[in-house]
């Protein structure tokens, strides 16, 4: 195993400890000494043994272009958002992700899971022979595929199918675990290496889809109207009326920021001038959320990371449960926003006009237990980001 290697397994079982001191929060006041005392060993931890560590690394090998964190956002991003149930696991059936449909399927929360054998979440009977399918496919004798059943789901029979992949950097082999409940048709054992498609007919799309669709169909057109109705020649107004129809319908928190020469009616920089001023915050009218309100509005949308890489590269950025909790900065107090916020997923879109480069950024949250933002409605936001920055730029008549 290398050095990379090591430290990865590392600092990924540093940040489940973390993930579980988050948690310990909710604990009652005097059951908190405990937690206090392990938050302050990991931390004695992380600053002895894992940054001299991380610098060392740093230092043999550089940083990946953006370009290159682009393509990995994106393939996360797809990864997580499949509509069919899928996880990453190594011979021993231990989770390392697991996407939205496979934690709808399980029952079970995606962070619970990583470190998890997968096969703990099965029927008795069936966890013996899915580790031994998972290591034969982890040893490269093909792809497998057997039926299980879930310990929540005991009476629905899912077919899981298994594949290896040699992953870049990554010294074991790592086995792909499709699931597909109801499909048992099909015997168990090694899957064939080509499989006709005849007799398959088009699945019509269900409720919960077509409800989706028209609800994105019905905020374009509530967008398109409010953007008309502007004052032209206002950029503030039209960003102002964009985000009071994606506040509460679509988004929990809506921010906007925009470059300077936004307001004066210049040329902005083609390449991606990066924010430098916070125009409109949106967010949940209670009182609790007032301190998070003052901490967004008076925050310097070039001290977030995230806002300033969509505004330079001018591409778009999907995340469900953000995997770096500071990419929208800090607040006042040195604490992280995502995480006071309690983001689940989130939308960064810059605001872009031909003839004038990026005019701004759009960022959408959404918290608590609310569903994560789809690739779709994705697609309606950077539909929607290009409408909003044609009325920024609108001239009176």
């Amino acid at each position: 195993m290398t050095l990379t290697d090591d430290f990865g397994e590392d600092l990924a079982d540093f940040a489940r400890r973390v993930a579980e001191l988050r948690a310990a929060r909710a604990l009652p006041p005097d059951e908190r000494r405990g937690v206090l005392d392990a938050a302050l060993f990991e931390l004695q931890h992380a600053a002895d043994s894992l940054w001299p560590r991380y610098e060392r690394l740093a230092a043999r090998a550089p940083d990946g272009t953006s370009a290159d964190r682009h393509e990995r956002q994106l393939l996360r991003t797809l990864f997580q958002r499949l509509p069919v149930p899928v996880a990453l696991v190594d011979r021993g059936t231990v989770v390392r992700r697991m996407n939205v449909a496979a934690t709808a399927l399980t029952g079970v929360r995606a962070g619970y899971a990583a470190g998890r054998p997968l096969a703990g979440l099965l029927a008795s009977g069936d966890r013996v022979p899915f580790r031994t399918q998972a290591a034969a496919a982890a040893r490269g004798e093909g792809a497998r595929s057997l039926t299980v059943r879930l310990q929540q789901r005991p009476d629905e029979p899912v077919r899981a199918s298994l594949v290896a992949l040699a992953l870049p950097g990554e010294p074991q082999a790592t086995v792909l675990v499709v699931l597909q409940p109801g499909a048992a048709g099909a015997a168990d054992g090694a899957v064939p290496a080509a499989a006709g498609h005849a007799g398959l007919r088009p699945v019509p799309p269900d409720l919960a889809e077509v409800t989706e669709r028209a609800g994105t169909m019905d905020l374009v057109d509530a967008m398109a109207c409010a953007l008309l109705s502007s004052p032209p020649g206002d950029p503030d107004a039209a960003l102002a009326a964009a985000a009071r129809v994606l506040h509460g319908r679509f988004a929990d928190w809506v921010v906007a920021d925009t470059v300077a020469d936004t307001v004066a009616g210049t040329a902005a920089d083609p390449a991606g001038a990066p924010p430098s001023r916070r125009a409109v915050v949106l967010g949940p009218a209670r009182e609790a959320d007032e301190p998070l309100w003052r901490a967004l509005a008076e925050q310097d949308p070039a001290a977030c990371p995230l806002v300033v890489e969509v505004a330079r590269g001018g591409s778009a950025s999907l995340q469900v449960r953000p995997e770096d909790i500071l990419a929208f900065g800090e607040d006042a107090s040195g604490a992280s926003v995502l995480a006071r916020a309690g983001v689940g997923s989130l939308l960064c879109v810059p605001l872009v006009r031909e003839d004038a480069g990026v005019l701004g950024v759009l960022t959408l949250f959404r918290t608590g237990g609310r569903r994560a933002f789809s690739m779709a409605e994705g697609r309606a936001a950077d539909v929607m980001s290009r409408h909003i920055a044609l009325a920024m730029r609108r001239r009176p008549a």
